[in-house]
């Protein structure tokens, strides 16, 4: 099959976007009902800022039952009540673009849940009556011109069902449903006995999340409808018209999860499932050519000819088998133990990086080919936290690389005081993941830690009641904390033309016999600077030895040694003769053209 190469630039700002994650429902309460919401994320704005974030990435806040924490969405257009309004969601755009920030939400494209009023119409046993009603008012888009036509914001006034659309529209074919109530799900996980429709119908994930229907590769069955057929095209308009719901009123694109499993049965390399994200950005990128796209995919070769702007390095290990992102920060079976476990970041480990560069330079290529990224990420809500098992020292090495790398860095709320995993009972689908989704650490002085003022049995989860829990209040003030240096690096980054996202990157040393990493970041021509630094006080882990406006246009080396030893490097060609540090961990030293790098040091050279 051929695939259509992607004709839409990458959008400007995310040459210098610098990215946060937050869960929503455990970031900041500012109504004391021990959820976070939409007006705590906005108050805590200046706090993402001054850390170096210019970017939020927000998981679903979509109306939901909360099966699967919000991604089993109920409404795709309606904020759910726990975490505000629509208007609150549109005050926190407005406030972000105020501060030159941008805004992705969660799009969860695959299914919906059971609750949602596509999938009660699509169940109905008389085919006649699974439609959903045109709205009565509110925003439409005119036929054929792809204008857009916004009514004045009007809470509950309109379901996603029917936006943009003039007339009812029939939901049969939304969901993947058999022709018999006994039927079998051709190998998919299906779901009978449920409904009074007769047939089974196809999911995603739990039972909660009936999949949406973008048709199968190649049908077999006569409830198998083809990819990019009718059918799939209906749903496809459907998500499309979410799309221009959200960006229209001030979203600036989504970060789009399973993005890679839309079409059922798709052949290896996914070009089914290629060539319907390419149908759909067609639709929509010209409407909004800076909306950004980054997918839950880990497959650039694949992501970037489906026309995303972006992917994630992810946390895989299958059967005991690594990938990248695992290789450098959990390389083990037990990742809560620190010992036996191979990640390169580990400083008892002895690992090279080199088997990590052969996963990730490939797959880099592909994404600088493609005009996209490749992101590298602290964590995320669905990834254990590592600071119960990486030390400080150990982390603000990794951090160092993680977020000096080519591509958007993304931070995952809270990794930047050190946050730990914890175990704990399952919340609202998350079983093991639940651990890593617990509420922000404020400040110790305050109610729960400073994340809301509800009593402590009404929070969301609980809070870490440990008397060493790092507090953003406490890492602030220690000068050679772990927060302190994520800000630092961060700046760096903000300041620095090489450290761009589309910056050059040339590895310089990776042996495989040794723990040194050491690559050359080159500025591309005509970039910008980001924001102007943050001045920060220096000490010996933290600080900057030299005036770093000097080195502001030149190529950086950034050089690492994560394990017990000394490690050298020889500078390359493409650093300036008299280059020095200009951000440092321990204490590097030069001599000559040979960088010398103590135990569990890192250093930024221009």
């Amino acid at each position: 099959m051929t695939q259509q190469p992607q004709t839409y630039p990458k959008p400007a700002w995310l040459e210098n976007a610098q990215f946060y994650e937050v869960y929503p429902q455990s970031f900041a309460d500012s109504n004391g009902d021990g959820i976070g919401d939409i007006p705590g994320i906005t108050g805590k704005l200046d706090y993402i800022a001054a850390l170096g974030c210019n970017a939020l990435w927000i998981n679903p806040c979509f109306d939901s039952p909360f099966k699967d924490a919000g991604y089993d969405v109920r409404d795709y257009t309606q904020i759910a009540p726990r975490y505000g309004t629509n208007d609150d969601l549109i005050v926190l755009f407005e406030a972000a673009h105020q501060r030159d920030m941008h805004v992705l939400l969660d799009l969860v494209p695959g299914h919906t849940s059971e609750e949602h009023h596509w999938f009660q119409a699509s169940s109905r046993p008389n085919p006649a009556e699974r439609t959903t009603p045109p709205p009565s008012d509110g925003p439409s888009r005119k036929e054929n011109t792809g204008d857009l036509t916004i009514a004045p914001s009007e809470e509950g006034a309109v379901g996603e069902a029917d936006w943009g659309r003039d007339q009812p529209t029939n939901v049969s074919n939304r969901y993947i449903w058999t022709d018999s109530w006994i039927a079998g799900g051709d190998g998919l996980p299906f779901i009978g006995g449920e409904t009074e429709r007769d047939g089974t119908y196809i999911l995603n994930f739990f039972k909660c999340q009936p999949a949406l229907n973008y048709g199968f590769a190649h049908p077999k069955h006569p409830w198998q409808k083809p990819a990019l057929g009718p059918e799939a095209l209906d749903t496809c308009e459907a998500m499309i018209d979410v799309m221009r719901f959200w960006l229209s009123r001030g979203a600036d694109g989504f970060r789009v999860d399973m993005a890679d499993s839309l079409v059922k049965h798709d052949d290896d390399g996914k070009p089914f499932t290629i060539r319907t994200w390419q149908y759909i950005f067609s639709q929509i990128r010209p409407e909004f050519p800076e909306a950004a796209f980054v997918a839950e995919w880990g497959r650039p070769y694949e992501s970037m000819q489906a026309g995303f702007d972006m992917d994630f390095y992810l946390d895989w290990r299958w059967d005991g088998h690594p990938n990248g992102y695992n290789m450098l920060l959990r390389n083990t079976d037990t990742p809560l133990d620190h010992e036996g476990d191979v990640s390169y970041f580990n400083a008892d480990s002895g690992t090279s990086i080199a088997p990590f560069l052969e996963q990730y330079l490939p797959q880099l290529h592909d994404c600088e080919q493609a005009g996209g990224t490749f992101n590298l990420i602290t964590c995320n809500h669905d990834t254990l936290r590592v600071a119960q098992r990486l030390t400080e020292r150990e982390l603000k090495v990794a951090y160092g690389m993680l977020l000096t790398m080519p591509g958007c860095p993304f931070l995952y709320y809270g990794d930047e005081i050190g946050m730990r995993y914890r175990s704990l009972p399952t919340k609202e689908g998350g079983y093991v993941r639940t651990g890593s989704r617990t509420p922000m650490q404020w400040d110790a002085d305050k109610p729960n830690l400073g994340f809301s003022s509800a009593p402590t049995e009404s929070l969301y989860l609980p809070v870490d009641s440990a008397a060493d829990a790092p507090t953003v209040a406490s890492e602030a003030a220690r000068e050679d904390s772990l927060f302190n240096w994520v800000r630092e690096v961060l700046a760096l980054r903000a300041e620095q033309p090489a450290l761009a996202s589309a910056g050059g990157f040339d590895v310089v040393a990776a042996p495989s016999d040794g723990r040194a990493f050491a690559y050359l970041r080159t500025p591309t021509d005509g970039h910008a600077f980001a924001h102007p630094r943050t001045p920060m006080d220096s000490g010996e882990d933290s600080g900057s030895t030299a005036d770093r406006g000097d080195a502001a246009g030149r190529p950086l080396l950034i050089a690492m040694n994560p394990g017990r030893g000394t490690e050298t490097v020889k500078l390359p060609d493409g650093l300036r003769s008299d280059a020095s540090p200009i951000l440092a961990l321990g204490s590097p030293t030069i001599s000559g053209r040979t960088l010398t790098l103590p135990a569990q040091s890192f250093a930024v050279l221009g």
